[in-house]
């Protein structure tokens, strides 16, 4: 075990209907754990993005939504396919079929946000996680509040009417932030707000990025954990 060196923000900008956001979840979590094992230390902030901004508030029926987004539903499963695939790896069990509607996000966003709030990034990355869960294992509706409701419960935490209008304009804000700053692809990590890479990495890349972009910052505390 290195030295312990300081404590770097990771920041994940996801959307919570991305599931290769749920995959680079995943694979980031391993990737912390080979730089732990080195001595390093991050935080992991979780920020808004939404894919489909001008989702009706109520949502749409999925696959009807899918056959206008990608031009068929043959399509749209062969890619559902291919993420059940890849989800496989990292212990996630996609089920696509269980999911009716593709929900508007906004809301989402907000309870995560409400997360970081109340508990700080540890349980914002529980809510994240709930979240994907709900979404792409129970194909729950996470656009709908009590749904929310239920999750913040599951975590320790109340959420609910009582959620200020400046943290929705916050959320707001955040998401319009990363597309104004350029970001039109989910995951995308950033460290220390600057930008590492977009998309789910394999884990040895993301450690590798990691290690890498915190020499340039650090170069002392890095030499110290060799």
């Amino acid at each position: 075990m290195g030295i312990k060196a300081h404590t770097h923000t990771i920041i994940v900008v996801s959307d919570t209907i991305c599931p290769w956001c749920f995959i680079g979840k995943r694979k980031l979590e391993a990737a912390l754990q080979i730089v732990a094992d080195r001595g390093f230390d991050f935080d992991v902030e979780w920020r808004p993005y939404q894919l489909n901004p001008d989702m009706p508030d109520k949502g749409m029926d999925r696959r009807e939504y899918r056959a206008a987004k990608f031009g068929s539903i043959a399509t749209s499963d062969e890619m559902d396919a291919r993420v059940k695939e890849a989800g496989v790896e990292f212990g996630i069990d996609f089920h696509f079929d269980r999911i009716a509607r593709t929900p508007n996000t906004l809301a989402s966003h907000v309870l995560i946000a409400d997360a970081r709030r109340a508990g700080g990034t540890s349980l914002q990355s529980q809510v994240v996680e709930l979240l994907f869960q709900a979404y792409f294992t129970e194909g729950r509706d996470i656009g709908r509040s009590e749904v929310l409701q239920e999750i913040a419960f599951a975590a320790g935490f109340v959420h609910g009417p009582s959620v200020s209008a400046e943290l929705w304009e916050l959320v707001e804000q955040e998401a319009e932030s990363a597309r104004r700053s350029g970001v039109r692809a989910v995951p995308t990590f950033l460290l220390d707000d600057h930008l590492l890479f977009a998309g789910a990495q394999p884990v040895q890349a993301i450690a590798l990025a990691l290690l890498r972009a915190t020499e340039r910052r650090d170069p002392s505390q890095m030499a110290a954990a060799r």
